[in-house]
């Protein structure tokens, strides 16, 4: 079949990180290989910035976007309900709606693309005979833990944090229990169940998706093509791996904002830029200390600043852009903003990160390691602060840190503990200012350029995708 008669659904799960690498994948088979794309996107009512989002990106001609009305659940869950078992229940009540969406389409999908909430599913492609595929946004690292847990499930006992050794995946890098991803921290919880079925219904697919390229990772993604251990979990004979990253947004060419001009006036590589993602919060004594390292370190700060939360870190994931912009600068030390005027801007609850990353006058990025964010840091060349909050971002600050060379940490995971500002000011300085910040800087640079020959025609994820596309035409 002549792939521009291919057409593809792409099933996104709701909240702005889904959302995001979904329409990026959704944009590159579209432009780069000529299909249609139609892009089923399960929302929520309460994003402001998902809407507008899902508004602008509709304008865009290469995809059609069909949004999936936000099902209430308030009855199926209450405030202890964790993020990542809302985000499974909320898919499954969605499921009969896009069962009766992909019906009524006249031309069928020739093939389905879910993202990681999405994968159940199976039952529906299996029903329409479309062949179906998952997206797995973020590393090879996390998707072989994924698919793996139901080995761990059947053989370890007790709690995985309480574990004197690390987890040994077959073929990848251990994992140390303080890392394990937020559904393996307790096994009582409703979400350890939902992520040791996610895991499962993953290897039931025709093959997988993973955002990330063959350099960045080399042995994960050879374990997962190869080890006999690691594949013996998969359902599908012959299942294949197709690293496609790094996928990321591109940058808008628009007005220049308030930000934007203010990073013009900076010098080169002069500027950390601090933001914890679309839906990640700090307490508000962490805030504090934040507030006081930025200041001490005397380093020039760009500061996506939204209001502190002492719950979940991961509280404003459904929430991101909210409608409370005012609220958000009150929380930061008295005369913060005065004081810091020369050296740094806030900015209250969001900013254009891929335009502020990819500014010669960025040299630095705090971050909460959300693998949207670690991509855009990575193919920008700019070297990171770890801060890992939830999810899977502890086993992304690892890598990022220990294994790739392109960040330094705190002593002490922030999940735990409290980062004091004499660490958070240090680590700034030693980003910037010193011969080790220049070495990470350097090796966030070659990995840049690993990233755009990845992508280039001829290069690893190029290939990968060309050959997902002749999969899906034979099938």
């Amino acid at each position: 079949m002549d792939s521009s008669k291919l057409h593809v659904a792409i099933l996104s799960s709701p909240g702005m990180g889904h959302l995001i690498p979904v329409l990026v994948l959704g944009n590159r088979l579209a432009t780069h290989h000529n299909i249609k794309i139609t892009i089923l996107a399960i929302t929520t009512s309460s994003s402001l910035t998902e809407t507008q989002f899902l508004k602008k990106s509709h304008e865009k001609e290469t995809i059609e976007i069909i949004p999936i009305p936000s099902v209430d659940i308030s009855h199926l869950i209450d405030s202890s309900t964790k993020l990542f078992t809302r985000f499974r229940i909320l898919v499954r009540e969605a499921l009969p709606e896009i069962r009766s969406v992909i019906a009524s389409m006249t031309h069928r999908p020739n093939a389905l693309i879910v993202d990681i909430f999405c994968t159940q599913i199976l039952p529906i492609a299996e029903e329409f005979n479309i062949p179906k595929y998952a997206y797995h946004p973020t590393t090879s690292w996390t998707l072989a833990l994924f698919i793996y847990c139901q080995v761990f499930d059947k053989e370890i006992e007790g709690e995985y944090v309480d574990l004197k050794e690390p987890l040994k995946i077959p073929g990848c890098k251990a994992l140390r229990p303080e890392d394990v991803v937020d559904p393996m921290l307790d096994r009582r919880n409703q979400q350890y169940e939902e992520y040791v079925k996610l895991g499962v219904e993953y290897t039931h697919f025709d093959g997988v998706l993973i955002n990330t390229w063959e350099d960045l990772e080399p042995e994960t993604i050879k374990a997962l093509r190869n080890n006999d251990k690691l594949r013996s979990v998969l359902k599908v004979p012959d299942y294949p791996i197709y690293p496609i990253g790094p996928l990321r947004r591109t940058v808008e060419i628009a007005e220049r904002d308030e930000v934007i001009q203010w990073l013009d006036k900076q010098n080169l590589e002069s500027v950390v830029f601090v933001s914890f993602g679309s839906g990640g919060t700090l307490s508000s004594q962490q805030m504090t200390e934040l507030a006081w390292g930025l200041e001490l370190s005397q380093q020039k700060f760009v500061w996506v600043v939204r209001p502190p939360s002492d719950g979940d870190a991961d509280s404003a994931y459904l929430n991101s852009g909210g409608n409370d912009t005012r609220t958000a600068l009150e929380y930061l030390p008295e005369g913060f903003i005065t004081r810091t005027k020369d050296m740094g801007l806030v900015v209250p609850m969001w900013a254009k990160q891929v335009e502020i990353l990819s500014h010669s006058s960025v040299g630095g990025f705090l971050s909460h390691c959300g693998w949207n964010s670690t991509i855009e840091s990575l193919t920008n060349g700019v070297p990171m602060i770890a801060w890992p909050l939830h999810a899977e971002q502890r086993m992304n600050a690892t890598m990022l840190a220990e294994e790739l060379g392109v960040a330094i940490r705190p002593a002490v995971l922030p999940t735990k503990k409290v980062v004091w500002r004499e660490e958070i000011q240090g680590m700034m300085r030693i980003l910037m200012q010193t011969k080790e910040g220049k070495c990470i800087r350097e090796k966030a640079k070659k990995l840049k350029m690993s990233a755009k020959n990845a992508l280039s025609e001829g290069g690893s994820s190029y290939n990968s995708i060309c050959g997902l596309v002749k999969n899906i035409c034979t099938r």
